[in-house]
């Protein structure tokens, strides 16, 4: 009689000898005459077996099915979000046919980062003396709205939108529904709108002639309607495109804004793409670029400029460089959150690992007598990697159904909403999440299956209860313990991040920030609003302003105190008489503005204790009645006073210097301190615009919301994050540790029956029960907190103002950490010490 393995454990077996068949419960075998000839039927029956037992095995264990299932899921879960978020960010700029030959000039320099701003002067060198750029196209910001990334953005200004070149129609493949592409951005004072827009302006369906009153920038002609083409992503976004040709009309009035388009020292202008001739390497080009860096700035450059080309493709999920502009998510933002849940998805592996070698000694001997019985080491391979990957396959379907119910918390996001991320669940997506599933059930089911299906078949029918698989401290155990120090340094990180959120939104700047709302002047006289505003009974004071300290907003300057001296940076803001009292500041030394001759107050300087000390003043008395040079300007500025250190900066920076100005022209808002209630100021407020400006909307928002933005968005939302990531690893690791206290009790029913039958206690036998795993995450610890107190302080040495890792984060990480241990593993062990010995020594 010829036996030859061919199904699974669980298929029924049939014996073929001779004409008689026999059929044995659990073993399936056929005879041929010399070999095992596998055929596409045969393939077909033997994974359709395969995948039959690894179901029965699910259904057969629940609570460690349970436990993987949902481990996986929450953890792929967040791997999907990551994935859909890569294949977002890979669609921009993808679409255009030409992109492998379009490049963005970006600026470099020794002192910053690299900037995706240039010179608006470079491109006419570009195209008349480097060989191989077919055309080049600029755009600059100031049209509308600043950008669609800004926070805030003005109501009365009904688009967002640039500047541009007629060339950028052709460079990014911007199609026209009306309108000719040849003509469309050539006039001053035309522009080219979005179907969208061009909707929300105009009841006309076809608005072209039509006119757009942009704030004070005047009116635009429509000249030109874009196609729609939603499935098209581009990290240029804009409601519309007004003519590069306008910018100079508007700059007439200004002879400094209309001699920076010609500046090579002005590299924050625009931007710059250019499309080099088919077959034109990038690397010539950017050879050329080197020498015309040379040629236009000096050797003792203090910044050492020079150019740079960014291909369009690497600009989405690119590196990160300054001004970027559109929708911009950094690589390394990307790789942070993927390294996340990457190792969210590991440890949701190690407990795949764990339980299954845990697991190993209940099916030791079905192995056994498979191998005995003719099954390959391969075949017993496939089985256990099969059961991997169905595992992972309906992780996989309840990951989706997680993030079809998370979706609408996900797209409330700021950080989301300001990416337009839509989170696609089209047909595309699901070839990578297919893929994504198969890779985690081979990663979490190989090592489980190479060592089940390495088993002696002699040892294990002769004695499989005792065998060991693994050393005393083996690969279970390392698992255990890497899971929880991996889950650790994620609770002491999701509790500095918290900390840091709160310092940043709650820490005492040095001026005061309640009760206090800014109102934008958009084209609105300030005396007269202030005039308005403070006859009110509810408003204490009002002081205008040219940007808010605290909100990243910077505007600097070099300064001097001697025409020989050497100039050094220094911060400013523009502010009225009133400012100090506003804010709650006090003066060190001399006096404040004058209100009864604000033409004096345009050559006074008040500055700060910092000013006075890097600029080398003496004591802040000293330092008042001297004088200063501001840049170029040959004007001599008198220090009528020194005010204390606040914060004036974002707080990821370090206070600088910082000086105070009188110049209305450069007044933008207004600051009102007032009392009573939130909504009586906003009525006052209203009341008030409607009387000076009825014809515009008014704008304002809360002083302390609109300081604290940026923390909201990016930390609020790396908080989340990684608590979010802290609470899936914590949760994971704990399900896995209930694994394997379940398991463990499960095991040793009879020898806690014999001890019981012997007189031990519950919490004796409870406590023998959950020493070693006790023991376990005691050594997690002992790694853990080293490491998590060196990651986190990778982060937090780059903040200006940072919270420590001191004893109470510490503790209340421990506490987490022991809590949710003895809950887990004391269940479980209490579980086991109240059985009835009786019961299980009855047959023994």
């Amino acid at each position: 009689m010829k036996l030859f393995w061919l199904g699974t454990s669980l298929a029924k077996p049939v014996l073929y000898n001779g004409s008689k068949t026999e059929r044995c419960p659990r073993l399936l075998f056929r005879s041929f005459d010399n070999h095992l000839n596998l055929n596409q039927q045969t393939v077909q029956t033997m994974w359709k077996n395969y995948l039959k037992v690894a179901f029965r095995n699910l259904m057969r264990y629940k609570i460690f099915s349970f436990i993987n299932i949902f481990g996986l899921g929450v953890s792929m879960a967040l791997s999907l979000v990551v994935i859909t978020l890569v294949l977002d960010q890979y669609k921009y700029d993808r679409h255009n046919s030409r992109k492998d030959r379009i490049y963005r000039v970006n600026t470099l320099s020794e002192k910053y980062k690299p900037t995706a701003t240039t010179t608006m002067a470079l491109k006419e060198v570009l195209l008349t003396e480097v060989p191989g750029v077919e055309k080049a196209a600029r755009i600059k910001r100031g049209f509308g709205n600043m950008s669609m990334m800004d926070f805030k953005q003005d109501v009365n200004i009904p688009i967002t939108g640039y500047f541009a070149d007629p060339e950028i129609l052709e460079v990014f493949e911007l199609e026209l529904e009306s309108g000719n592409p040849a003509t469309a951005l050539s006039e001053p004072y035309s522009v080219v709108l979005t179907q969208e827009t061009a909707r929300k302006l105009f009841k006309n369906p076809d608005p072209l002639g039509e006119t757009v009153k942009v704030g004070d920038q005047g009116e635009y002609k429509v000249t030109g309607i874009l196609k729609d083409k939603p499935d098209q992503k581009s990290h240029l976004m804009f409601e519309g495109l007004a003519s590069f040709s306008t910018v100079p009309s508007l700059n007439a009035v200004d002879s400094t804004a209309q001699n920076s388009l010609e500046s090579w020292s002005s590299v924050y202008e625009g931007y710059l793409y250019i499309l080099l001739e088919e077959g034109q390497s990038n690397a010539g080009v950017q050879q050329q670029l080197q020498q015309i860096a040379k040629a236009h700035y000096a050797a003792d450059d203090p910044e050492k400029h020079g150019f740079a080309l960014q291909s369009l493709t690497n600009i989405a999920m690119g590196p990160d460089v300054n001004n970027a502009i559109g929708p911009f998510l950094p690589r390394i933002f990307v790789i942070f959150l993927g390294a996340l849940a990457a190792i969210v998805m590991l440890t949701s592996c190690f407990n795949y690992t764990n339980l299954s070698i845990a697991r190993s000694l209940t099916r030791a001997k079905e192995i056994g007598i498979r191998k005995v019985t003719g099954a390959k080491r391969s075949q017993i391979f496939l089985q256990f990697i099969s059961e991997a990957v169905l595992t992972a396959t309906l992780a996989l379907a309840f990951s989706w159904i997680i993030l079809i119910l998370g979706k609408p918390y996900l797209m409330n996001l700021r950080l989301v909403q300001l990416l337009r991320w839509d989170f696609s669940t089209s047909l595309e997506v699901y070839p990578y999440l297919i893929g994504f599933a198969l890779l985690v059930g081979l990663l979490a089911g190989f090592f489980p299956a190479v060592i089940l299906s390495s088993l002696q078949p002699i040892r294990v029918l002769k004695s499989f209860g005792s065998i060991k698989l693994l050393s005393r401290f083996g690969l279970r155990k390392t698992l255990l313990v890497m899971q929880f120090a991996i889950s650790l340094i994620f609770i002491v990180s999701a509790i500095l991040v918290y900390r840091q959120t709160d310092l940043f939104l709650n820490k005492d700047r040095g001026f005061e920030v309640a009760h206090k709302v800014l109102v934008k002047l958009n084209q609105t006289s300030a005396e007269q609003l202030k005039a308005e505003l403070i006859q009110q009974s509810n408003v204490e004071s009002v002081s205008a302003v040219s940007h808010i300290p605290g909100a990243g907003v910077i505007m600097g300057d070099e300064f001097k105190v001697s025409s020989e001296a050497e100039k050094q940076e220094m911060d400013y803001f523009h502010v009225d008489e009133d400012y100090l009292s506003n804010m709650g500041v006090k003066l060190l030394a001399g006096k404040n503005f004058s209100p009864q001759n604000p033409e004096s107050n345009k050559t006074k300087i008040l500055i700060n204790e910092l000013a006075v000390e890097k600029f080398g003043l003496g004591s802040p008395s000293e330092a008042v009645g001297q004088v200063m040079y501001r840049g170029n300007d040959p004007a001599l500025y008198e220090i009528i006073g020194v005010v204390p250190n606040y914060i004036h900066r974002h707080m990821l920076m370090q206070d600088a210097p910082m000086a105070l100005l009188y110049n209305p022209e450069e007044f933008s808002q207004l600051q009102v301190n007032y009392s009573g209630s939130d909504e009586a100021i906003v009525a006052t407020l209203n009341a008030a615009w409607n009387k000076v400006n009825p014809d515009l909307k008014i704008n304002y928002q809360f002083f302390e919301v609109e300081m604290n933005e940026m923390y909201n968005v990016f930390f609020g939302v790396l908080g989340k994050v990684v608590g979010l990531v802290a609470f899936l690893a914590i949760t994971i690791s704990c399900l896995g540790l209930l694994g394997m206290a379940a398991y463990a009790a499960e095991v040793k029913t009879k020898e806690v029956a014999i001890r019981k039958s012997m007189g031990a206690s519950v919490p004796e036998i409870a406590w023998q029960l959950s020493m070693g795993f006790v023991k376990l995450v005691g050594i997690a610890i002992l790694f853990g907190l080293p490491a998590a107190w060196f990651v986190n302080n990778l982060w937090l040495e780059n903040m200006a103002y940072r919270v420590n890792i001191g004893v109470g984060t510490i503790a209340l990480s421990l506490l987490f950490i022991l809590v949710l241990t003895v809950l887990t593993v004391g269940s479980q062990a209490l579980k086991a010490a109240f059985i009835n010995p009786s019961t299980k020594l009855r047959n023994e």
